[in-house]
C-alpha cells in the first residue's frame, strides 16, 4: 500500500527546550485508520499540528501525497482536515454557515449538496440553521467534523475526537469514520481510549516522550505481543507448588485455589497438554479453567513503562 504521508526525522524543541519531538520517522498509508496512542504530553498533538503545518518543526521534512509541507504548504494542507481537541467555532454562526464558510477558506466552489450530505452524514441536518452556542458539546464536535471535511480532504486528522462525548455518540463517529474510509479517505486519530483504537484501527503507533516506540498492524501487535494466560480453578487449596510443576513457572493464589499459567502462544515450546498431564501425575485436581489473551491496554502499558 503506497504512502500518502511520510514524516522523516521530525524533531521540535521549544524556546523553552522543552523538546517534544525526538526524530519521529513514519510513514503513514493510503486509506488505512492509524490509531496514535500515548499519554498525556506524549507528543501526540504536537505531531499532528506539526504534519498539518500548524507547528513549525525544528528539523526533518514531512511530505503528504507528494507536497512538502513547507515549501508546498497550501497543496499540501488542502489535502488535509483537522478536528482539534478543543471546540473552536463562531458560537453565533449557524451550522450551516460555519461549515460551508471552513470550505470556502480553502478556495473550494460552493457546493450545497456536498454540505447537505456531510451534515446528514453526521445528524446535524436538522440542526443546519441552529446557532452553534446552542448546540450540546457533542453536536459541537460533530459541527467540528464537519467543518474539517468541508473541503472533501483526502486525509482526516482526528485528536480526541470523542473526548467528553457519551457512548452512542461515540459509536456513531466510529461508524462514519468506517464510511470514510470506505470512500478512500486516510484518517489518523489520536485516543486516550483503547477499545476505540482496538475497534477501529488498522495500525497502532505508540508515541512516548516524543518518540515512536512502536508502529505495527493491529492483529500483528496482538499476535506477537499478546500473552495467553491460563487459570486453573483447583479443587482443593495447596499450600505451596510441588517441585515437579517448577519449570511451568506456575503462579499459585494466595489461597492456594488457583494456579495460573501465563505464556507466548507463539512459543513452540508451549505445551498446555503437558501441563495438564503434569498436573494430573502431581496429583492436582481442578474443577474449571479459564483462559484469557492480553488486550490492547495489556500491551499499551507494558510498552509505555518499558519501551522496546
Amino acid at each position: 500500500m503506497p504512502h500518502i504521508i511520510q514524516v522523516t526525522e521530525l524533531s521540535k524543541t521549544y524556546a523553552s527546550g522543552f523538546q517534544a519531538l525526538k526524530n519521529i520517522n513514519l510513514d503513514i498509508r493510503r486509506g488505512e485508520i492509524l490509531a496514535l496512542l500515548g499519554p498525556n504530553g506524549a507528543g501526540k498533538t504536537t505531531l499532528i499540528s506539526t504534519i498539518c503545518g500548524i507547528v513549525t518543526a525544528s528539523a526533518g521534512t514531512v511530505v503528504v501525497d507528494g507536497h512538502d509541507n513547507v515549501s508546498d504548504y497550501r497543496a499540501a494542507r488542502e489535502l488535509i482536515g483537522l478536528v482539534p481537541q478543543e471546540l473552536c467555532t463562531d458560537a453565533f454562526e449557524t451550522v450551516w454557515a460555519t461549515v460551508s464558510f471552513s470550505r470556502g477558506l480553502f478556495g473550494k466552489p460552493t457546493n450545497p449538496a456536498y454540505i447537505e450530505k456531510v451534515l446528514k452524514d453526521l445528524s446535524l441536518w436538522d440542526k443546519k440553521d441552529s446557532k452553534i452556542i446552542t448546540l450540546s458539546g457533542g453536536m459541537k464536535r460533530r459541527v467540528m467534523i464537519a467543518k474539517a471535511l468541508s473541503h472533501e480532504p483526502q486525509i482526516l486528522f482526528l485528536d480526541e475526537p470523542t473526548a467528553g462525548v457519551d457512548v452512542n455518540l461515540r459509536r456513531d463517529m466510529w461508524n462514519l469514520v468506517r464510511l470514510l474510509q470506505k470512500s478512500g479517505v486516510t484518517i489518523i486519530l489520536t485516543t486516550h481510549y483503547i477499545e476505540e483504537a482496538q475497534e477501529m484501527a488498522d495500525r497502532i503507533g505508540i508515541i512516548n516522550k516524543g518518540e515512536i516506540v512502536l508502529v505495527e498492524d493491529k492483529d500483528e501487535l496482538m499476535r506477537k505481543l499478546g500473552k495467553k494466560q491460563l487459570t486453573l480453578q483447583l479443587q482443593a487449596a495447596l499450600p505451596e507448588l510441588p517441585a515437579g510443576l517448577a519449570d511451568y513457572a506456575l503462579t499459585l493464589s494466595p489461597e492456594g485455589r488457583e494456579l495460573t499459567y501465563t505464556y507466548d502462544s507463539l512459543d513452540e515450546r508451549t505445551d498446555v497438554t503437558a501441563l495438564l498431564s503434569s498436573l494430573q501425575q502431581a496429583g492436582i485436581k481442578f474443577k474449571d479453567i479459564q483462559t484469557r489473551q492480553s488486550s490492547l491496554e495489556d500491551i499499551f502499558v507494558h510498552l509505555v513503562k518499558d519501551p522496546a
